[in-house]
């Protein structure tokens, strides 16, 4: 919080006529947000801020909103939950923003719900899950495509049981967000009456993976649902390429973190290959909508100027809807009012380069964006490979499907 970094852009300096004057004496619009710049979340923090910035600037080059620029204020909560409170306290009462912006992910989200509400304030959401099922806040608005809380297991098990699955294994981090997974999991699971022969949570500071992989192999499981975060990831996909995982097994993967960052497939190449996962952005056909690809265009020269991740596919496309939803809201209600703001975010379908959103009651998407997508012909040190389509092929949903699962799981690897 020492650091102040003002990223809006210059005030135009050629003004014509008394109205022009008039609006180029006039205040930024001012977003605060958050984001991890540093620890263990900064990877996909730059990528999301990089995003946003790229619509402040598009914005701003079309006169900003209300005839008004708009600048971002940004600290860095350095990845943790700790700090983002006093953060957000000071945004709204001592730099006295207009808009707010979550941070990037839930354990940094999780604790300003109880302030957001209290203090009826609209916040967009940053790729959090469920931070707000207990809370019921009603300005809260998650740019992420989750949806449904049970969508995501459901539409993996759906996947493992059409292959032939008749019973499921479930290894997850004793991490906030990887333990929400591993519940609604559960909870689909029992629905659907489906065997869990397999369940541990591991610490999070677990590096050697080989004796769980041969524990959920001796259980000879047919879908493995694992939620993972990065370097775990990497760990369980090294053990099971060492050890193998059975030929029961179906499907893999699931709710694996990390495997969507460009840094983390490139390091895990041909390890990847037939893993079943989640994603949010791809490059296949079914995936552009109108500015999706002028925006990678922008982002990628950024990002490699940046050193951020090259691809950006996970977060920043998302960064950048955010803004463009707070851009409809405040163009159609021509207001800065933040109860207006959340009406019409809740009361309209809203156009983005992520394709159209439209939010439910708890400010999750009415449907289910979540990809699944299986890794096929992944080659090693080879990043260039993921700008191209048919390494992740997509399963789910079926509006944006474009292949069908290859299974078993060790058939798929090969």
């Amino acid at each position: 919080m020492k650091r102040r970094t003002f990223l809006g852009g210059a005030m135009a300096v050629a003004v014509v006529g008394q109205g022009s004057r008039a609006s180029a004496q006039q205040p930024p619009i001012k977003i605060g947000m958050s984001m991890a710049q540093t620890g263990g979340l900064a990877g996909g923090g730059k990528a999301s801020q990089l995003g946003i910035e790229v619509w402040r600037d598009d914005i701003n080059a079309k006169g900003g909103l209300l005839g008004r620029k708009v600048e971002l204020i940004v600290y860095d909560d350095k990845s943790s939950a700790s700090e983002t409170p006093a953060i957000y306290a000071k945004l709204v009462d001592v730099d006295k923003v207009d808009l707010l912006f979550a941070p990037y992910a839930t354990v940094p989200t999780a604790p300003l719900m109880p302030f957001v509400k209290q203090r009826g304030l609209l916040l967009m959401g940053n790729f959090s899950f469920q931070v707000n099922s207990k809370v019921g806040h009603d300005m809260w608005f998650n740019n992420a495509p989750w949806g449904p809380a049970d969508s995501w297991a459901s539409s993996f098990l759906d996947l493992g049981q059409k292959a032939g699955g008749k019973n499921m294994a479930l290894l997850a981090a004793d991490q906030e967000f990887a333990q929400n997974l591993a519940l609604t999991a559960r909870d689909v699971a029992k629905q659907r009456n489906l065997p869990v022969v397999f369940d541990q949570s591991y610490p999070p500071n677990t590096v050697e993976f080989a004796s769980i992989i041969r524990a959920l192999k001796a259980a000879k499981p047919d879908i493995v649902y694992v939620a993972s975060y990065p370097p775990d990831s990497a760990g369980i996909l090294r053990a099971v390429n060492e050890i193998g995982i059975g030929d029961d097994v179906k499907i893999f993967g699931g709710g694996m973190v990390g495997l969507q960052f460009a840094a983390v497939m490139s390091n895990l190449g041909s390890l990847l290959n037939g893993v079943v996962n989640y994603n949010t952005w791809l490059p296949e056909p079914s995936m552009y909508f109108d500015g999706t690809k002028e925006f990678f265009e922008k982002y990628t020269k950024r990002a490699v100027e940046a050193k951020v991740d090259p691809l950006g596919y996970y977060l920043a496309p998302f960064g950048y809807a955010m803004g463009q939803m707070i851009e409809a809201a405040v163009n159609s209600t021509k207001s800065l009012d933040q109860k207006g703001i959340a009406k019409y975010l809740r009361e309209n379908e809203l156009k983005t380069i992520t394709g159209p959103i439209t939010f439910a009651a708890d400010g999750e998407r009415k449907e289910t964006a979540t990809l699944q997508a299986q890794f096929r012909g992944v080659k090693d040190k080879d990043i260039e490979q993921f700008r191209s389509s048919g390494r992740q092929v997509i399963l789910f949903p079926e509006k944006l499907k474009t292949g069908a699962l290859i299974s078993p799981f060790e058939a798929a690897r090969k």
